[in-house]
């Protein structure tokens, strides 16, 4: 399949989530990546909700490529919009998509097929109170990681490590929605696996020098380094390997997701945190990186994911 073969590509950016900034800084180097190799594409950025469905009509795309993170472009939510308007697009479906998103759904699933993951509680807006909280803390254990149940990139995210910091991390989570996730904090190592196509990529160990790999990290600090493959032992290799394979498969997801753990050496176990359905896709994110080391270029990758789309409902623009 030739780019021309895709037919009008339109790159879905920027978003109404709390990661628009990121979102517009993938959909830029995906939109650059494509219009190098020849492809066809316009920049959509996706500002209001409720205008989508005019704006993808008015684009004449055959092809929607989303690089829309966290809400609205990670929850179903746009994938239903285009089924419904019988547009191909990037990516896992709406089911898929939604419990990647939700850590609480995403958690429940892994538990019950036997992938560990670090122990958690869920605390209620509606129904907290001390007694609530003092019984998850003796539980859990300082110290501790609060998170909301949706967004991603580390957003909302705090470690608590006695109780001093426990009333600001809980409301710093419960701006983001009306469950936390109160999860045990694990001391390891950081590990990601991409997948692309169900198969896992090389695994790569995120060396923060920050307390966790946390927003700052992620995307400002420039400290962080990145280590691939990651020196872990073959073993650990391996198992990572595996486990990021079955968390995607188990969630659902399609062609590609990035699956984030950390290596628990002390007790010598691989833990899940979460999958990621629409990971970073600028030419230094983590699974563009990942796809490197296994010699595919960016703008490869960007292709592959493309075509992908059209293969799975079908389609080729060639006859």
């Amino acid at each position: 399949m030739s780019p021309k073969d895709l037919g009008r590509i339109g790159i879905l950016a920027g978003g109404p989530s709390s990661e628009r900034e990121i979102s517009l800084s993938s959909g830029k180097a995906v939109f650059n990546a494509l219009k190098e190799i020849g492809c066809d594409v316009i920049f959509l950025d996706i500002r209001k909700e409720d205008a989508v469905k005019e704006q993808l009509r008015a684009s004449g795309i055959d092809l929607a490529f989303i690089a829309l993170h966290g809400r609205f472009g990670e929850d179903g939510t746009i994938q239903t919009i285009l089924e419904g308007m019988n547009i191909p697009y990037t990516g896992s479906g709406p089911s898929a998509s939604r419990l990647a998103l939700d850590k609480i759904a995403s958690k429940e699933i892994f538990a019950k097929n036997g992938i560990d993951i670090p122990a958690y509680n869920i605390l209620d807006k509606k129904l907290f109170d001390e007694v609530r909280l003092k019984s998850i803390i003796q539980d859990i254990g300082l110290p501790l990681i609060v998170k909301p149940q949706f967004e991603g990139s580390s957003i909302g995210i705090s470690i608590v490590r006695d109780n001093k910091g426990m009333k600001k991390a809980i409301e710093s989570a419960f701006t983001y929605g009306d469950q936390i996730i109160i999860e045990r904090y694990i001391e390891g190592r950081d590990i990601t696996v991409g997948m692309l196509d169900g198969e896992p990529l090389p695994v790569i160990e995120i060396i923060a020098q920050e307390q966790f790999y946390n927003f700052n990290a992620k995307y400002k600090s420039k400290k962080t380094q990145y280590v691939i493959p990651a020196r872990i032992s073959e073993s650990d290799y391996k198992t990572a390997q595996v486990k990021g394979k079955l968390a995607h498969r188990l969630l659902g997801c399609g062609f590609f997701s990035r699956v984030d753990m950390i290596l628990d050496e002390v007790r010598k176990r691989i833990l899940v945190l979460e999958v990621n359905s629409i990971p970073g896709l600028t030419n230094h994110s983590l699974l563009p990186k990942a796809a490197a080391c296994a010699g595919i270029t960016f703008n490869q990758l960007c292709l592959k994911i493309a075509e992908a789309a059209l293969k799975k409902v079908g389609v080729n623009k060639s006859g």
